[in-house]
Parts: C-alpha cells; sequence; structure tokens
C-alpha cells in the first residue's frame, strides 16, 4: 500500500533539471546538497546519521517505509537529511516490531519529501554532473520561484557543520569502572560507535566540537576518539588544532571518517571535494597490510588527497584502499599511536567486516599504557 498523498511536489536540481512528483511526510519546502545512498536496508539509521546534515538523499532502493520505524534504531536524537527522495513510500509496514508507518514519522520530524520520481534517473545525473544544491517543495510549485531560492544556498564546500550537529554539553556513555577512559569529540557521532567502543570495555565522555583541548585533557582519558560528521572538514581549524595537541602528548587517537579527514589535515595533508561521494552500505575496501577485503559502510562528500601522501608525507602510511577508485581510506601516522579510516566500521547499517579497527583501538589504548612511548 502507497502513502496516499495525492499533493504534488517538485524536485528542483542546482542545474534546472526538473523532477515532478508527489508530497510525502512534512507539507513545505526544503533544502540542501543532493546525494545517493545504494544501502537496500537501513533507512532510519541512514535518516538520523548526523553525517547526513544539510544534505537531500536520495535512495536507490525502490521501496522505502515497507518495515516502518523503531525508535531504538535511531542513530541520533531525530532525523538529520534536510529532505528525502524515493521511488516508492510505502505507509503499510510488516515489521511488527515497528513503532510507527514511515509518514507519521516524517511528519513527526517535519521531513519534507517527494516520491514517485524517476530515481534511477536523478542517480545517474548526478554520477554525470556531480553533486550539486537541490529544493523540495509541495507547497511552491512555481519553477522560477524555487530557482530564487535555491541559488541563496550555500555550497557545501568550505561549509563547517559539524559544531551545529554536535552535543552542546558533555555527556558519558557505558560503564563508569571500565577500566579504559576514552574521550569523544562529538562532530556528529553515531550511537552505533559510541555501543561499539562501550562494549569493548571502555567508558566514553563525550565533548562538545569545540571543547578546548585543555579541558578534554583535564578529564585524563586513556585514548582519543575523533568522530564522524558532516560539511567540509578544511574550515575547522578548532579541531585541526585540538588534534595537533593530541598527537603531541602522544596518547593513541582513532578517527573515522570526518574524524579520519581532520587527522590528515593536523598532518599536513589536504582534503578534497569529491565528485559525488561514497554513500551506500557495499564499497569494497582493501586492508594493504593483510591484504583482505572489506565490505564497507561508507557516507561521505569529502576525501584526503592521495597525491599528497605519495608525494611528501614520509610519517604517513596509508593503510586502506578503496577498490572501487584507489581513493585514500586509512591512515596510520608512524610516530604515534594514531590511525583513521575514511568508512563507517560500527556499519549500522552494513556489514560487520571492519568492527576488528575498535579492538584494534583498544589494543593500542592497553599498549600506550604499558609503553607510553612509541618504539
Amino acid at each position: 500500500m502507497q502513502n496516499t498523498s495525492t499533493s504534488s511536489a517538485i524536485l528542483l536540481l542546482e542545474d534546472g533539471t526538473v523532477f515532478k512528483g508527489k508530497a510525502a511526510g512534512k507539507i513545505g519546502t526544503t533544502t540542501g546538497e543532493i546525494c545517493f545512498n545504494t544501502g537496500m536496508t537501513g533507512y532510519q539509521e541512514i535518516f538520523t546519521d548526523p553525517s547526513y546534515f544539510g544534505q537531500i538523499l536520495v535512495t536507490t532502493n525502490a521501496h522505502i517505509g515497507n518495515y516502518g520505524t523503531r525508535d531504538v534504531d535511531a542513530e541520533s536524537d531525530g532525523i538529520k537529511i534536510s529532505g528525502f527522495v524515493c521511488k516508492n513510500f510505502t505507509n503499510a509496514y510488516s515489521r511488527p516490531l515497528a513503532d510507527q508507518a514511515i509518514q507519521d514519522y516524517f511528519e513527526a520530524e517535519e521531513l519534507v519529501a517527494i516520491y514517485d520520481v524517476d530515481t534511477r534517473e536523478i542517480v545517474r545525473h548526478i554520477r554525470d554532473k556531480g553533486a550539486m544544491n537541490a529544493i523540495i517543495s509541495s507547497e511552491i510549485l512555481d519553477i522560477s520561484e524555487l530557482t530564487k531560492l535555491l541559488k541563496a544556498v550555500p555550497s557545501m564546500a568550505g561549509l563547517e557543520l559539524a559544531s551545529k550537529v554536535s552535543t552542546k554539553v558533555e555527556y558519558t556513555h557505558g560503564d563508569e569502572n571500565a577500566p579504559i577512559k576514552i574521550a569523544v569529540y562529538d562532530f556528529g557521532v553515531k550511537q552505533n560507535i559510541l555501543d561499539c567502543l562501550a562494549e569493548r570495555g571502555a567508558f566514553l565522555r563525550v565533548f562538545p566540537a569545540k571543547t578546548p583541548f585543555e579541558q578534554v585533557q583535564a578529564w585524563q582519558p586513556d585514548g582519543y576518539f575523533l568522530s564522524n560528521g558532516p560539511g567540509d572538514p578544511a574550515p575547522m581549524d578548532y579541531a585541526i588544532e585540538n588534534t595537533k595537541n593530541i598527537l603531541d602528548t602522544g596518547a593513541p587517537v582513532f578517527g573515522i571518517c570526518l574524524g579520519h579527514q581532520v587527522l590528515a589535515l593536523a598532518n599536513g595533508i589536504s582534503t578534497f571535494k569529491m565528485h559525488h561521494g561514497h554513500r551506500g552500505i557495499n564499497h569494497p575496501v582493501k586492508n594493504l597490510h593483510t591484504g583482505k577485503c572489506e565490505i564497507t559502510s561508507q557516507n561521505h562528500g569529502f576525501g584526503v588527497k592521495s597525491e599528497d601522501l605519495e608525494r611528501d608525507f614520509k610519517d604517513v602510511e596509508v593503510t586502506h584502499r578503496n577498490l572501487n577508485d584507489d581513493s585514500v581510506e586509512g591512515i596510520r601516522i608512524k610516530d604515534r599511536y594514531a590511525f583513521s579510516v575514511q568508512y563507517h566500521p560500527e556499519a549500522n547499517p552494513g556489514p560487520h567486516d571492519s568492527r576488528y579497527l575498535f579492538d584494534q583501538f583498544i589494543e593500542m589504548i592497553n599498549i600506550h599504557k604499558k609503553e607510553p612511548a612509541l618504539t
């Protein structure tokens, strides 16, 4: 059974391309950078991933809503995407454990969406032309008026968004009697990342993105975690400077996604805006140490410049490569207890091939506690 809405909606892309469909969710207007995710499951986890803040999401999977939504599946305190585009919007759901239908969920979260459009054509367009801003409206159907509104939307390049989704106050997660203390810099952290660390015997204190290093260090953590998050890493001067200070202490550091890019920038390595990014749960990545391939969950529109690493940075080693485009998927700082990956090892949704990285981080912390100096 499809959503019964008969209201019209329009998706207008920055290059003037127009798609007409039906309205879902809240009746209204929304803007953001359009992107697509190729995952076939886990739509609620994707909606609530803070890394999508400021973006309109297109799902390549044809059916959305067919298993409803469930509060415990959320990766943050609510929906973080700016807008949503899909082919079939299904209100009737088949999962007995679900809390509500997707239309009710979208209305409660005030999300503007459009469905009954050719998502295959939209995805092909993004792949050919690259990521661009877009606008969805179910209240304004005049293209010229939508064009004016769209022109006012800033480019994702140069946009600092991590501090907008970060926690505003410190909080803890896990067993306070755990043997390991990890300080988490929250640039848009997913709940399941915190769970993966806590399950491995760590007590976490989560800090707002712009918390001064001295304040975090005063808690005397055994290791530092740099989280995922949205936006361009290059303008995050506060995070880059804090990461440099962390590295100077010699303490273990683990970065994921945006945290990976911040670690690279703290070591003088450039980042760049990708043509259309990596978003899905089936991206093949090769571990250059083991030679094994991991099927990974990814969500990023920026990357670390491979050219920099090949040319000038002898203290930084590439540990993982994407097998689709050879992009940098992991680095290690040779003279520090520090490493990072571009993808999401917690994989919620996605395969668990890469969860060993959390084990490596815990092992690294335990080694550092015994041998503070890297030999």
